[in-house]
C-alpha cells in the first residue's frame, strides 16, 4: 500500500544504471530509475504499455524511430511491442510505469 524510499532496495544493473522496483498491483507497476550521464538503456521492447516522468536530468530517446529530446518535468508514453531506447542527459531520474505489470528490468530482460 505504501513505499518508503529507505526501505526499497537498488538494483544496480551496471554502467551507471541503479533501479528501484516501487512495486505492483494488480494491473499496474512502477519503477525509479538513477542513471548516470551517458548511461543507455539499450533498444527494446516488451508487451506493457509505459508512462515515464523525468524527475531530473533528462533523456535523449528513441521510440518507434522517433528521436526527442527529454528534460526535468518532461514525459513519455510508449505503446505495448514498440522498440525503444534511453541515453541520460546528465544525471537523471525518472519514473516509469507499466501496464500490465512488468516483473523483469526493462532493457535488460523481458
Amino acid at each position: 500500500m505504501y513505499c518508503f524510499k529507505d526501505e526499497i532496495p537498488e538494483k544496480d544493473l551496471g554502467k551507471g544504471v541503479v533501479l528501484k522496483v516501487l512495486g505492483h498491483i494488480e494491473h499496474l507497476s512502477v519503477f525509479h530509475w538513477d542513471m548516470a550521464d551517458g548511461s543507455v538503456v539499450a533498444e527494446h521492447s516488451h508487451p506493457q504499455e509505459q508512462f515515464g516522468y523525468v524527475i531530473k536530468g533528462g533523456f535523449e530517446m528513441v521510440i518507434g524511430g522517433e528521436p526527442a529530446t527529454l528534460k526535468e518535468g518532461d514525459s513519455y508514453f510508449i505503446p505495448a511491442d514498440v522498440p525503444h531506447y534511453f541515453t541520460a542527459i546528465g544525471q537523471t531520474e525518472a519514473i516509469d510505469v507499466f501496464s500490465p505489470i512488468r516483473i523483469g528490468v526493462p532493457g535488460v530482460d523481458a
